[in-house]
């Protein structure tokens, strides 16, 4: 979703591009590309989306969640995932449906998303029935909810001291192995907000994973039309430097304290899912313009970042 301060300018349009992709996930969910019966919970608006973005949110929903997964498994059930500039995800009941064991999930992202969020949950039972336990209640405020196992909280990721706040409200253990999951959220941030916030999580988490959405590589001519396009929408790009490159994106983290990172171009994650899911997908449709999918692509990528002092091997996780 997104990280500004609240109450600038940009913060309408970057609040939309939450409703955009979430309108972007239901179409491809309708159309068979993942399973996922928990967002049109969440998301009342149906337009139907292009194969090409189907497409691409497959690979990118697809490449996130099996991370998240890889970690859990190699970490156990004392990990945690903290989701920064969540939106209408619904990772926390898709990974609790598919069995996956983990100690604590935390959603964090502006008040006006986590208000309507709240708002969708508890309309819903088939969502709140997946937090409740014999250990504790279900806490609800104006615009953020705290149970046993999942903490959504209303917090500007570009203010450290209200992120340090909403962390503790929401029982985040820095002892504990944890995924940090960031799509299309860190571009929106100015450098130094960015930097603060990347570096405190490396310095107080002692074992993390993060794993980062967002354009990569748009220092040529195709990638300077997407960034107009965002602009476009409203949305000020501040800490688009960053996506220059793979180089930039990666010092990006090792350059706020993180061991090491690593960058996939989207064009690769999708051809390196497992074959019998890329087939199943081009079944679902026909796509005539394959190289223009690809050359967006190209042009977004995953770049993941860890603190790995027990040599747990966290470089080492795939996707695929």
């Amino acid at each position: 979703m997104a990280a500004r301060s609240e109450g600038t300018i940009g913060q309408e349009g970057i609040i939309l591009t939450n409703d955009d992709a979430s309108v972007c996930k239901l179409s491809a969910v309708r159309h068979g590309y993942w399973q996922d019966p928990f967002i049109s919970h969440l998301v009342r608006q149906y337009e139907r989306k292009a194969p090409e973005i189907h497409r691409g949110y497959y690979a990118r929903v697809m490449a996130v969640q099996r991370l998240t997964e890889a970690f859990l498994a190699r970490c156990g059930a004392d990990a945690q995932v903290l989701n920064l500039g969540a939106g209408f995800d619904t990772l926390y009941w898709r990974l609790k449906s598919a069995g996956c064991r983990f100690s604590n999930f935390v959603e964090l992202d502006f008040s006006a998303v986590t208000a309507r969020k709240l708002m969708a949950i508890q309309r819903q039972k088939g969502l709140m029935t997946a937090f409740k336990s014999d250990e504790g209640e279900v806490r609800v405020g104006r615009a953020a909810l705290h149970a046993e196992d999942y903490h959504l909280a209303p917090v500007d990721l570009a203010r450290l001291a209200d992120v340090r706040t909403a962390l503790e409200e929401c029982c985040l253990r820095p002892d504990r192995p944890t995924i940090v999951l960031a799509e299309c959220v860190l571009v929106y941030m100015e450098s130094r907000a960015c930097h603060e916030l990347l570096s405190h999580l490396a310095s107080t988490l002692r074992t993390a994973y993060l794993v980062n959405y967002e354009m990569v590589g748009v220092d040529d001519r195709f990638g300077q039309i997407l960034v107009q396009n965002v602009r476009g929408r409203g949305c000020d790009l501040a800490g688009i430097e960053a996506c220059n490159s793979d180089q930039t994106q990666m010092q990006r983290f090792t350059g706020a304290g993180w061991d090491d990172a690593k960058v996939w171009r989207m064009d690769v994650v999708l051809r390196r899912l497992p074959s019998a899911d890329v087939r199943r997908m081009e079944r679902l449709e026909l796509l005539d313009e394959m190289d223009i999918l690809l050359q967006l692509l190209e042009h977004y990528g995953i770049t993941v970042a860890w603190r790995d002092p027990d040599g747990l091997g966290l470089g080492e996780l795939d996707y695929t």
